[in-house]
């Protein structure tokens, strides 16, 4: 676990059979968090939010293939949480099952209801934590990063960005030169030395993906 600012927790961990990062930001002054992705496993993200004494507030979603919002019902009703996500990926979260058959997983658990549609410019809040909603479609229609500024920015990138990569655009709805747009315009106005979780595999920073990120390099 490391801090971003250092009054604040930031966990990242993978889960389900796909690894999704799932990414808890808290507030410990005043125990409320936000989970980013919760694609499975509620008990190991329960855990997580229990070893810091916190309590989620919002459940917000970068975007909707199965592997990041599979726990979304389960924490939703655990918690009491707010289920968020964009209004244009709706339609493959109501579509989880096809989902399912297609990737050979097993049946998903009944969709969460979606408590709020949030987009480009919303902020997301629990206790000082402020969090910038960038809308990055691409690799779905409703693709988002969230942002959150300070003296050491850190950006949830989801599947829109990766360390040495960008997200697939071959799937439902992906749009490769959109996505490529998207990164240019919301991703890369952010400064080099932003963190970035993605939606799996490591870390990196803006500054490095910038300069050796082969989809990236002549943008």
């Amino acid at each position: 676990m490391s801090s971003s600012p250092p009054a604040f927790v930031v966990e990242t961990f993978p889960v389900g059979p796909l690894q999704c990062n799932c990414t808890i930001l808290g507030d410990p002054a005043t125990g409320e968090a936000i989970v980013v992705d919760p694609g499975d496993e509620v008990d190991k993200v329960l855990a997580a939010l229990a070893r810091h004494n916190l309590r989620c507030l919002a459940v917000v979603n970068t975007h909707t293939h199965i592997d990041h919002v599979g726990a979304n019902q389960a924490l939703r009703d655990r918690t009491g949480a707010r289920v968020m996500l964009h209004e244009q990926d709706v339609v493959l979260y109501d579509n989880l099952a096809v989902q399912a058959e297609m990737l050979g997983l097993f049946p998903p658990p009944p969709r969460s209801p979606v408590d709020e549609h949030i987009h480009q410019g919303d902020r997301v809040k629990a206790g000082g934590i402020d969090l910038e909603v960038l809308h990055t479609p691409g690799h779905t229609p409703g693709s988002l990063c969230f942002h959150l500024p300070g003296a050491a920015p850190l950006l949830v990138s989801g599947d829109t960005l990766f360390a040495g990569s960008i997200g697939r655009t071959d799937l439902w709805g992906g749009d490769f030169d959109q996505e490529i747009a998207s990164i240019r315009t919301r991703l890369l106005a952010l400064d080099d030395k932003t963190r970035v979780i993605p939606g799996h595999g490591p870390e990196t920073t803006i500054g490095r993906e910038r300069r050796r990120n082969p989809f990236l390099v002549n943008l």
